[in-house]
This record gives structure tokens, sequence and C-alpha cells, in this order.
């Protein structure tokens, strides 16, 4: 929406309110309320294909919260990618007639944080309705479902405003469109948890959205105190291999189910695989939070630092 707006004489306030008035404007009358019902559709795809296990079993947990976080992640680019980048000639001239960059900033802030909180809500209340299982102990409110709710929120809020970064430093749409994926490949690859990095390059995975929030989902999900299922389906599958005339895997399962010994023997090898990073403790939570909130803030500040300079822009 080209907006033209007299800004010499409007403090820094004052051009927040307005500029967070056009968003919301934009909101209804070019569309941007599509991005809601489209984190819908997206969290009951992945509800459907491993909802099932989540938040039940170690290995339907993992993947799950790597699920989620690619959810969230994928939410938060598709919110700003464009936002800024859309309408660099009207910043740029509304910059030179007294445009404070830091409200132009703060309005998207403060829109996109709203937008990440219904998406968030959305994610959870579909996932709900699909059968999804929800943590039953909280960490660090009194309610788990806050708890999830705010991970979710700050994982989408973080990517969107990595987008709010790429969309002020790309001089068009196309360019921030083609530079997205890219960046949604390396929060996805370079977790380093899904996909195990080698040992030199493993420190990358703190420099990553997706790290801190699958941490804080797993640790939600009280991950290290779910029973593990792959070896126990793994050992079923073979369990009519001979060796010398002999199947010594089916006669372990025999003894395993006439003693009803399944349930310990998933316990146990899920206490082998457990992971300190995982635990169920509050401090893992909100080292996580405070990880999000501090990218989030770096992107902010990249943000503010390259519109500044837009005057500068000569393409």
């Amino acid at each position: 929406m080209n907006e033209k707006t007299n800004l010499r004489h409007t403090g820094h306030i004052s051009q927040t309110v307005i500029y967070l008035g056009k968003l919301f404007r934009m909101f209804i009358f070019q569309n941007d309320w599509k991005v809601l019902p489209m984190s819908a559709v997206i969290a009951g795809l992945v509800s459907f294909a491993v909802g099932r296990n989540l938040f039940r079993t170690m290995e339907g947990t993992l993947t799950g919260t790597f699920a989620l976080s690619c959810v969230c992640i994928w939410n938060g680019f598709f919110n700003s990618i464009q936002s800024v980048c859309r309408e660099r000639a009207i910043i740029k001239r509304e910059h030179r007639s007294g445009l404070h960059i830091s409200s132009y900033v703060a309005a998207h802030l403060i829109y996109q944080s709203i937008l990440c909180a219904g998406q968030a809500v959305i994610t959870i209340t579909v996932c709900s309705v699909l059968g999804v299982a929800m943590p039953s102990k909280p960490l660090v409110t009194p309610w788990p479902l806050v708890d999830l709710a705010v991970t979710l929120f700050l994982i989408t809020f973080c990517a969107d405003m990595l987008a709010i970064l790429v969309s002020s430093v790309a001089h068009s749409t196309t360019t921030a469109m083609t530079v997205m994926p890219f960046l949604l490949i390396v929060q996805l690859v370079f977790c380093g948890t899904v996909f195990p990095l080698p040992e030199g390059v493993s420190w990358t995975s703190n420099l990553t959205i997706s790290r801190p929030g699958l941490t804080a989902l797993c640790a939600q999900g009280d991950y290290n105190d779910l029973p593990m299922v792959s070896i126990w389906n793994s050992a079923v599958k073979m369990e009519n291999v001979e060796i010398n005339g002999i199947k010594p895997v089916q006669q372990a399962l025999i003894y395993i189910q006439e003693n009803n010994l399944q349930e310990d023997f998933m316990k146990k090898t899920a206490e082998k695989n457990q992971k300190p990073e995982y635990a169920f403790d509050p401090e893992i939570v909100k080292s996580s939070w405070f990880m999000l909130i501090l990218w989030a803030f770096i992107y902010i500040c990249g943000a503010v630092i390259s519109l500044e300079l837009i005057d500068r822009d000569k393409r």
C-alpha cells in the first residue's frame, strides 16, 4: 500500500503508531492475513506426518520437534521476507522527509510479534485437534501449554526478525525470495541434531535458530523420560534371522514378551540414549529462550543499521 505520510515533524512514538496502523491496513486490504490460515495448513500436514509419536517416544519427539521448529521458521520467514524490500523506494523517500528508521522497524517488530503469537496459538490448536500429544508437565510457567506456546512464538519471531534483516538488505523481492530457501536449508541442515555435523563444524549449530528451538521443545516434552522403540522394532524385523540353525533374536523376543518385559526393554534402551541437553530442566528451556531472544535482537539491530544507510543506495 503506497501511502504518503507527513513525517517531518513527527516524533518516534507517533511514527511508530502511524506505521503500525499502515501495517494492519495492509494486513486487511493486501491479503497479508493469508499467513494465518497457511500456518494452520502447515501445522495440519506436520501433525498428520509426524504427530502420532510426538511427545510419546524418543524418536517421535526428536523428529516431531524438528518438524515443529521447521514449521515455525517457515512461518517466520514468510511473514516478512518481502515486507521491507517491497517498499524500499518509499522508505528511502520518507527517510529523507524525516522518517526515523528505528520507529519504522519498531512498528514491524510489534506487528510481527502479534502475527507470530497468533501463529503459535494456531499451531498448538491444530495439533491438539488432530490428536497430537502435548507436554503434560510444566517447566517455567505453571502451565505446560504456555511453555510450549512461548517456545513456538520465540522460534517464529526469531525467524521473522531474520527475514526482516534479509528484507532490509535485499534491494528487490526477487532477491529476498531467492535467499530464503538457502536460509531455510541452513536452519535444517546445520541444526546438528537430525543431521549430525562433522566434529570440526559442529559449533555452527549454535548460530542457528533451529538448535535452541528444538532443544527447548525436547526438554519440555521430557525427552529423556520417554521410551525408545526403534531398537525393539528393529529386533522384531530380525526375529526370523537364523544363525547356525538357531533364531536367537526370536528366542529373546519370546522371552521378553512372555515375561511382559517389553516396556522395561524400551525404557532400558532409552536410558542408554538419553541426552543431557534435553533434560527436563527449566534452566535448559530458559537458556534456549535467551538465545532466541538474543538472535532476534541482533537481527533487529542489523535491520536498523542497514536501513539507516538506505540513502547511500544508488541502485
